[in-house]
């Protein structure tokens, strides 16, 4: 019978690691080879690790470390690992741990030993550095023209609707009257601010990393400056150490998608509440809403529901690699292998959410006349009074404020709005208002009236829409 030993040890490959293996006599357990092994998800950086690797190797020629020969032959396997992978011919193995080891593997396979001489001056660290920016330089620029779509389409809502009277709320209260082109303003000037986040992190990430190698530099007579330029980055990075151990660029894009997204489950907030039957202040097309299985009336807004969870997944992503890395020392450390994961999965759940928003953007249509009578509840013109009283009767604010509160009150008691109240009613409050403060009473004047920069009057408003198409080139 064997021994207790015998039957829980984990049997070992009988052969060490063709890439690392000169240290090692064995392989790794099963186990281990799991846990350890990232090509499930960072196959996805295929495309960035193979352009890292076509430059490195072209710099290599040029400073005289690669022969010209082993450089043709480099570029061209490389060319043909990629017609794989993008045909769907290549064979991802786990035994060969990540996107870095199964391409240069499948290169030496390819083209012989010429492919060994590829990783000369550099390490996986810097490796996986640059094709981790690289990816999400790419990230950064689909996202913002997925914002500059967004924008166009809620641009365009505002111009169409620039004269639409609805409530503007606080604390869900109807407080002023305000024009849906102004709503539709206010998200354009967040997320204006998101792409200009966007633009910053990618400025400060668009240094390169390659060349730095393991974490010291290399003796190797290298062209950093020539690679950095080579991948369209504006320098290299300045220190070798940071080169591998940080990935701020990581977190700073996350950051900004995450802020991003909270504006986006605002609007998308907005669109559940403004689509149910106790608002309908705007309706969808079939395109953008969903049924029910058993209630034949229902006209769901999944569309907004769903961009609004999974924001939750991006700001969850952020917060996941910020606990990654928030212990570790310099420099690298096999933490930083799962750095990749929340950061696609932040990229792929934010890019929809854009896209979805932007669909449903375009998609509304505004209920004016329902909007204008709810913009008109909730004794909405009493700021508007208040600064009649201040305009016409020379009243301190305070006091026009205490003399209006009165007002309202009596209108409230009688359950009708203020403008239903008679001049000898107001009178009765204040005896010197006149029958002109019936001017300032409707919405449509209130509106009207909001002139100073960045308010709600049409005008404001078209004066707003025509300044962000000029920034945006929209």
């Amino acid at each position: 019978m064997p021994d207790q030993d015998s039957k829980t040890s984990v049997p070992a490959p009988a052969t060490s690691n063709q890439m690392w293996g000169g240290r090692f006599e064995r392989g790794p357990a099963e186990i281990m080879e799991r846990i350890n092994a990232s090509i499930d998800f960072d196959r996805k950086l295929y495309a960035q690790d193979i352009a890292g690797s076509k430059a490195h190797a072209r710099m290599l020629v040029a400073t005289g470390i690669l022969t010209r020969e082993d450089g043709e032959k480099i570029q061209a396997g490389l060319d043909a690992v990629k017609a794989e992978i993008e045909e769907g011919r290549f064979a991802f193995r786990k035994d060969r741990e990540d996107i870095h080891l199964n391409v240069e593997a499948r290169l030496a396979e390819l083209i012989g030993p010429a492919a060994g001489r590829l990783h000369t001056g550099r390490s996986r660290n810097d490796q996986v550095a640059t094709d981790f920016r690289l990816w999400v330089r790419d990230a950064i620029d689909r996202l913002g023209a997925g914002v500059r779509k967004l924008l166009g389409a809620l641009l365009d809502q505002a111009d169409a609707h620039a004269e639409v009277v609805m409530p503007g709320f606080t604390h869900l209260q109807v407080a002023q009257p305000i024009t849906f082109g102004h709503h539709m303003m206010a998200f354009v000037a967040m997320l204006e601010r998101d792409l200009g986040r966007l633009t910053d992190a990618r400025a400060r990430l668009n240094e390169c990393p390659l060349g730095a190698a393991a974490l010291a530099g290399t003796s190797f007579p290298i062209d950093r400056h020539m690679t950095a330029a080579d991948l369209g980055f504006d320098r290299p990075t300045a220190n070798s150490l940071d080169s591998v151990s940080s990935r701020d660029f990581a977190l700073e894009y996350m950051a900004a998608a995450s802020i991003l997204g909270v504006h986006l489950s605002r609007l998308a907030e907005e669109m559940v509440i403004w689509t149910s039957a106790q608002f309908r202040f705007v309706s969808f097309t079939d395109a953008f809403t969903t049924g029910s299985s058993i209630m034949p009336q229902k006209r769901n807004p999944d569309a907004a529901e769903l961009s609004r969870a999974k924001v939750g997944r991006v700001i969850g992503a952020l917060n996941a690699l910020l606990i990654v890395m928030k212990g570790l020392p310099l420099a690298y450390a096999k933490d930083m292998q799962e750095d990749k994961e929340p950061v696609f999965d932040a990229a792929d759940s934010i890019e929809l959410v854009v896209d979805a928003m932007a669909g449903m953007v375009a998609d509304l249509t505004p209920n004016a006349e329902v909007l204008k009578a709810a913009a008109g509840t909730g004794f909405s013109t009493a700021t508007d009074l208040a600064d009649w009283l201040v305009r016409a009767l020379n009243m301190p604010f305070r006091e026009a404020h205490h003399v209006t509160g009165r007002i309202v009150k009596l209108a409230e008691t009688r359950g009708i709005d203020l403008d239903a109240l008679s001049l000898a009613d107001m009178q009765g409050v204040e005896p010197r208002i006149t029958q002109a403060v019936f001017d300032v009473l409707s919405v449509d004047n209130s509106v009207a009236s909001r002139i100073s920069f960045g308010g709600t009057a049409p005008e404001s408003v078209r004066f707003q829409i025509r300044a962000a198409r000029g920034r945006l080139g929209l």
